[in-house]
């Protein structure tokens, strides 16, 4: 069985209710349940939720929600590892073991069905443990600065003052969308960014972290245009 695990607990503190906020229109996370149908991967597509608002809400958009996360695995501190480890095990006693599964976040309104797809294609035929979202930083990370406790200005990497930007090598870094794994990995909950994993490569303008009210307004700015570009 392959099962897609969307971790969604009502307790988010920086954007109250931000896992069913209404984001152009639509609770945001029915952006994430809608791309994991369309993606027709899916034997299962669950959400792990404590709260029964963002329960009923997950059930209108075609997810089920076939239990409710215990209250040692909804607190600030949990991990999404966790999350994730518990959703298969409970699976596994209901005797309907799943093979691959892929948690996917709840606010990641930019997630495309294709890539998921793909991603689970690249998963399988490189033979990995895990296939995520990686997308490239938009500047050199090498010619990073920081500002000291001093107000000054200081570099992380000295050395590459006068390195030419196009002589640094590219980096990358998560993009926070979705993570494809075998169900056995995820059980031992072995590290994701390990070399058993392979990047899913994303172009920076389908990535957008939505943390803070700047990020959500940012969000659907590149949301609206992406559609209007799209809609031509």
């Amino acid at each position: 069985m392959r099962l897609c695990v969307i971790p969604a607990r009502g307790g988010s503190k920086r954007i109250p209710r931000k896992n069913i906020k209404r984001f152009c229109g639509q609770a945001m996370i029915g952006y994430s349940i809608k791309a994991a149908l369309d993606s027709r991967c899916f034997d299962q597509v669950i959400v792990s939720t404590d709260d029964a608002e963002i329960a009923e809400v997950a059930k209108s958009f075609g997810a089920s929600v076939p239990f409710v996360r215990p209250d040692e695995l909804a607190n600030d501190y949990t991990g999404t590892a966790p999350v994730i480890k518990h959703a298969i095990e409970w699976f596994d006693d209901q005797g309907q073991s799943p093979s691959e599964v892929c948690c996917l976040y709840a606010t990641a309104p930019f997630v495309q069905a294709n890539a998921i797809r793909k991603a689970y294609n690249q998963m399988k035929q490189e033979q990995v443990d895990y296939c995520f979202t990686v997308t490239s930083f938009a500047f050199p990370i090498q010619r990073a600065i920081k500002v000291t406790t001093a107000n000054k200005i200081e570099m992380f990497y000295p050395k590459h003052l006068e390195t030419r930007s196009q002589d640094l090598e590219e980096s990358y870094h998560d993009a926070g969308q979705f993570y494809w794994g075998k169900a056995e990995a995820f059980k031992q909950q072995k590290p994701v960014f390990s070399k058993d994993a392979s990047p899913y490569i994303l172009p920076r303008y389908l990535v957008q972290d939505i943390d803070t009210l700047e990020d959500w307004a940012r969000a659907e700015i590149m949301y609206k245009i992406l559609q209007e570009m799209t809609a031509h």
